[in-house]
C-alpha cells in the first residue's frame, strides 16, 4: 500500500486542476484531496468542495485567499494550476512551507525567478508542463555533468508554415483551435504565437540551470516526443507518450513514482499506430517570440515579468477585437525595447512596479495601434 498523499489544488476549476483532481478521485489509495482553491467558477468550485467533504476553511477564492490556505492546510504536495503572474504569492507561499510544489503555473517562476530561488530548496519544485516533465525523466539517464543540451518540442501551433501575410488574417477562433491540446485562452493563444514555448525555455533554463545557449526548441507537430536531453557521449534520450497531460500531473503529484496507468500506452506493432514523426527548426522570421523570449531570460531581473505582463495585456486585446494576431509580439517587443531597469535587487514591490508600467506601456502602444 503506497503512502497516501495529502494534495492541495491551486486553480482547481482550471485545466491542470480538474485534471488534478480526476487522477486523485481515481487513485483514492494514493492521494486524498485536502484543500482547493480558485479564482472563478463558483458553482464547479462549491461542487468539487462538495464531492471532496472539504470544510469551508479548506478552501478560497482568490490569488490572496490561497496565500492563505496554503499557510494553513497541512499537505504534502501543492498543485499550483493557477493561470498568470497572479500566482507568484501563492508559489512563494507554497515553498516557504517547505511542501513539493507541483508547479504548472509557469509565470510565477519566470516572473519571480530572483524570490523563488532564495526560498527554493533542491528539488522542491516539480515541473508539471509536459515538456519540463520530459526533461526531468531524461536527465535520470545521466548526471549533471553529462548533460550537453537540453531540446524543448513544439507542436508549432495552428499557424505552423503560415507567412507573415497570412499571420495578418488570423481571428481570435483561428487561434483557439491548437491541433493537440485542449487549454485555456491564454496558454492556447500562447502557444500559436510561439509566447508559451518562449516562456518554456526561460523556465527550462531556471529549473534545470542550464544556460539558454545549450537550449534549444525544435518543432514536433505530433506532440508525441515531449522534450530530450542530448548528453555528452552523443546520446539523446527522448520521453516518448501520447500527448495526455494526466501523465506529467501524476507524476508530479507523487514524484518521482509514476501511477500505474495514468495515461494510456503507446501500442507501438497496433496497425493504427503508423505515425511519421518529423523534426524542425522555427520560423524565427514569422514567429519572433522565440528570440525575444529567449533576450529576456538572459537579461533576468524583472525583464520576463515585464515580458509577461506586456503579454497578457496583449493577448485580452486580441481577443478583444483591438489588436491583431501579429500585433500580439509586436507589442511586447516594444514593451520589452522601452523597459528601464530598476537599480538595485529585485523584491516584490519592484516586481509589481515593473509589471505596472508594461501593462500600461502595452495598453497605450495598443491605443495607438487602433
Amino acid at each position: 500500500m503506497p503512502d497516501l498523499r495529502r494534495v492541495l489544488v491551486l486553480g482547481s476549476t482550471g485545466s491542470i486542476g480538474t485534471q488534478s483532481l480526476d487522477i486523485a478521485r481515481a487513485n483514492p489509495d494514493h492521494f486524498r484531496i485536502v484543500g482547493l482553491s480558485a479564482g472563478q467558477n463558483r458553482e464547479q468550485f462549491a461542487a468539487q468542495a462538495a464531492a471532496f467533504g472539504l470544510e469551508s476553511s479548506a478552501t478560497a477564492l482568490g490569488a490572496e485567499d490561497a496565500e492563505r490556505l496554503v499557510r494553513d492546510v497541512e499537505a504534502d504536495v501543492i498543485v499550483n494550476g493557477i493561470t498568470g503572474s497572479v500566482g507568484l504569492g501563492p508559489t512563494l507561499a507554497a515553498l516557504e512551507t517547505g511542501t513539493t510544489l507541483a508547479l504548472a503555473n509557469k509565470e510565477s517562476l519566470i516572473v519571480g525567478a530572483p524570490l523563488v530561488r532564495q526560498v527554493a530548496r533542491p528539488g522542491q519544485i516539480v515541473p508539471v508542463d509536459s515538456e519540463h516533465s520530459a526533461i526531468a525523466q531524461c536527465l535520470a539517464g545521466g548526471t549533471r555533468g553529462e548533460v550537453s543540451r537540453l531540446v524543448l518540442t513544439a507542436s508549432g501551433g495552428p499557424f505552423r508554415g503560415r507567412t507573415r501575410a497570412e499571420l495578418e488574417e488570423v481571428t481570435p477562433a483561428d487561434a483557439l483551435a491548437h491541433p493537440t491540446w485542449d487549454m485555456g485562452r491564454v496558454v492556447t493563444t500562447n502557444s500559436a504565437t510561439l509566447v508559451n514555448k518562449g516562456l518554456e525555455m526561460i523556465e527550462a533554463n531556471l529549473l534545470f540551470d542550464v544556460p539558454f545557449e545549450r537550449i534549444d526548441v525544435v518543432i514536433h507537430p505530433t506532440s508525441m516526443v515531449h522534450s530530450m536531453v542530448e548528453f555528452s557521449d552523443g546520446a539523446t534520450i527522448a520521453q516518448v507518450s501520447n500527448p495526455d497531460m494526466k501523465l506529467p500531473i501524476a507524476l508530479a503529484l507523487d514524484w518521482p513514482r509514476r501511477i500505474p496507468g495514468a495515461v494510456a500506452p503507446i501500442r507501438w506493432g497496433d496497425p493504427d499506430f503508423e505515425q511519421t514523426w518529423t523534426f524542425s527548426a522555427p520560423d524565427h522570421e514569422n514567429f519572433p517570440a522565440l528570440r525575444l523570449a529567449r533576450r529576456v531570460g538572459e537579461a533576468g531581473g524583472a525583464h520576463p515579468a515585464v515580458f509577461n505582463a506586456a503579454n497578457e495585456v496583449a493577448v485580452d486585446a486580441f481577443h478583444d477585437g483591438a489588436l491583431s494576431f501579429l500585433g500580439i509580439v509586436d507589442t511586447v517587443s516594444e514593451v520589452v525595447d522601452t523597459y528601464a531597469a530598476e537599480p538595485g535587487p529585485v523584491t516584490r514591490e519592484s516586481l509589481a512596479r515593473a509589471e505596472s508600467w508594461a501593462r500600461e506601456s502595452a495598453r497605450q502602444r495598443i491605443l495607438h495601434r487602433a
